[in-house]
């Protein structure tokens, strides 16, 4: 019987350890893209874009032929980085079910609908991010 309250604990530890994880690497990321963009979009939304090219062109006094060419910089960062995003989307698909199946094998059958009630909200809180994303970046 203590084992088996054993095994719960380390299970139940995993399973935070695991949301801590998500949690902690989504803020991670966003504070990284602050940081080196200079605003909390990035590269990825147009206006994002926008400003890093009004602060850029006001701080280092650029010419208006610079400011076309930092233009066209940023937009093709901004396609770079698309690219690697659809690379390895399919790839952190795939890690992201294989986390959810495992949480779904530690759950008592009346936590599950719990369960996939929380991921459906999830999901739908990505996907208008990744809309809303796709419409400030123009495509």
């Amino acid at each position: 019987m203590e084992g088996d309250s054993t095994s719960r604990k380390a299970t139940l530890l995993m399973l935070l350890v695991f949301v801590l994880g998500i949690a902690l690497g989504a803020l991670g990321m966003y504070a990284a893209r602050g940081r080196v963009f200079g605003d909390s979009g990035g590269l990825r939304r147009a206006d994002g874009r926008a400003k890093l090219e009004e602060r850029l062109t006001r701080e280092l006094s650029l010419s208006p032929e610079q400011q076309k060419q930092l233009d066209s910089i940023l937009l093709d960062l901004q396609e770079r980085y698309d690219a690697i995003h659809k690379q390895y989307a399919p790839q952190v698909d795939q890690v992201r079910q294989q986390g959810r199946d495992q949480v779904r094998t530690i759950l008592a059958p009346e936590q599950r609908p719990k369960y996939e009630d929380f991921l459906r909200r999830i999901d739908e809180e990505r996907k208008r991010m990744d809309e809303e994303r796709r419409k400030n970046s123009g495509r």
